[in-house]
């Protein structure tokens, strides 16, 4: 599948404490400017704990890239790393990947020739504009409810 250019964004950098917090903004950012403001908060959330696992297990030294992609339905967030090292769900949770699960639809990680990428997914449909126009009165003062759908033509 092809995600138009305007749904996707890629950021490659070193995750010091002070480059999450600006990745979170930025995140939010492409959201909002999205129509996805409903979904800024847990999507925030949800990257702000892989790009933190990147800083504690791999290391600010190292970098990485974090990518989302909108297709319409599903928006889908990575970061990528050099660390071959797989992440796991620890028990009784309360942060990291349980929290990623928690906020997401799905997740996952996967290895590739450099490392790993672990990402997670949301169902996030277009957001409908209800018209908040009023709409123009039927003909002839009929009401709209209670008549058959042949004598409003």
């Amino acid at each position: 599948m092809t995600v138009p250019l305007d749904r996707q964004c890629s950021v490659e950098l070193h995750v010091s404490a002070e480059r999450i917090s600006r990745m979170r903004r930025i995140v939010a950012a492409h959201l909002r400017h999205w129509s996805l403001d409903l979904h800024v908060r847990p999507v925030c959330r949800a990257a702000d704990e892989l790009l933190t696992n990147v800083r504690l297990h791999v290391g600010e030294e190292h970098p990485c890239v974090l990518e989302l992609r909108w297709t319409g339905r599903h928006l889908t967030v990575s970061v990528a790393d050099g660390d071959s090292r797989m992440p796991r769900l620890l028990d009784g949770g309360g942060g990291g990947l349980g929290r990623v699960m928690a906020l997401s639809d799905s997740w996952g990680t996967c290895r590739t020739d450099g490392g790993k990428v672990v990402w997670f997914t949301r169902y996030v449909e277009a957001p409908c504009t209800t018209g908040l126009l009023p709409r123009a009165p039927l003909p002839e003062g009929r009401a709209f409810r209670g008549l058959p759908a042949s004598e409003l033509v």
